[in-house]
């Protein structure tokens, strides 16, 4: 089978490797589609983020849905030519945090195209892939195997939304209108958001913001005091998604959180600096959210029941072997949302 192979920075390959067989338990599946991830373009552009970096060649990808083409012995609930969406994360169910419920915090994660350990996790950008049973959750009738590929980083955000707890009548702030920050309005407005502002420094992301949801958006490239006017009266949200990973953009949120608000980051970045002074007067609340375990099956329901739509942040498919052209078009953001490869 083909599948694409990171060996460096710039350094992508179309390569023949070895599909395996399905063993107890778990399925072999055509791979139809995978969406290009953040952290994808991190290992494509830079080979690597922060500490992580490719010490030997890796598989890509880990937005991925496909048809079942069979099944390994003991499988049940599943059959051969069922659509499914796979999931990515592959906890060991045995250490201190699975058995906490925190699975996503597994130390021994086995999540597809991760360079952090060693030997590195291959990923799923391949023609045919065997997962275990558990992993696959069906494709209703009627939803695209495009739409199912959102379902990882949709996952993410709902991961997100569970950490901030209930977003019910609560105003909402979202920085970063990339494929994650777009998803977060959309998560947000399933769970109940009144009212959700986005911000961005380009207006073609910022348009997809409003097409999927959000009441609101700004450019604080070209009018920040748009936003700042939020800060009056010690601030305006309840809650802000930040998905840039830009020091300014954290800055500028807290400036218009209001007092006991909760800052949510989910964009990665480098170290920043932070205004302490302010956290402690206005009582706010700094959470992290990490990757995802159990949101993946409420995606893929909310996806399946129409209850969110994705379909607009889809902006380009492309074959296996224009692999070099997907990444190189994924990580421009006047061009792109998210951009998929079929295999």
């Amino acid at each position: 089978m083909k599948s694409i192979v990171i060996h460096a920075a710039k350094d992508l390959r179309v390569e023949e490797t070895d599909p395996g067989t399905a063993g107890p338990g778990q399925v072999e599946i055509a791979i139809e589609v995978g969406g290009i991830c953040g952290s994808d373009l991190h290992y494509y552009n830079h080979g690597g983020f922060g500490a992580i970096r490719l010490r030997e060649p890796m598989i890509l990808g880990h937005e991925i849905a496909g048809t079942i083409k069979a099944l390994g012995s003991g499988v049940s609930g599943l059959a051969v030519g069922d659509r499914v969406a796979v999931s990515p994360s592959r906890p060991c169910n045995a250490c201190d945090y699975c058995l906490k419920g925190q699975q996503n915090h597994c130390l021994n994660m086995r999540f597809y195209g991760s360079a952090m350990p060693m030997p590195h996790i291959q990923g799923a950008f391949r023609q045919r892939l065997v997962a275990e049973s558990w992993q696959c959750h069906k494709v209703a009738d009627g939803v695209s195997i495009n739409e199912a590929a959102f379902a990882e980083p949709f996952a993410v955000t709902l991961h997100a939304v569970n950490r901030a707890g209930s977003l019910l009548g609560k105003r909402v702030l979202v920085t970063g209108c990339g494929p994650i920050g777009a998803l977060c309005i959309l998560a947000a407005r399933a769970h109940g958001a009144q009212e959700i502002v986005a911000t961005d420094v380009m207006d073609a992301v910022l348009l997809k913001a409003l097409e999927v949801g959000a009441d609101r958006t700004i450019n604080v490239a070209t009018d920040g005091d748009a936003l700042a006017a939020y800060s009056a009266n010690k601030g305006y949200f309840d809650v802000m998604f930040e998905a840039s990973g830009n020091e300014r953009a954290v800055r500028s949120g807290l400036d218009v959180l209001k007092p006991r608000g909760i800052l949510m980051q989910l964009g990665l970045g480098g170290d920043v600096s932070i205004p302490q002074n302010l956290i402690v007067s206005k009582e706010i609340d700094m959470r992290g959210s990490f990757r995802f375990h159990e949101e993946f099956a409420l995606a893929v329901d909310l996806i399946n029941r129409r209850r969110v739509d994705v379909k607009p942040l889809l902006t380009g498919i492309f074959g296996l072997d224009d692999a070099v052209a997907a990444f190189e078009t994924a990580g421009d953001r006047s061009r792109s949302m998210k951009v998929q490869i079929a295999f």
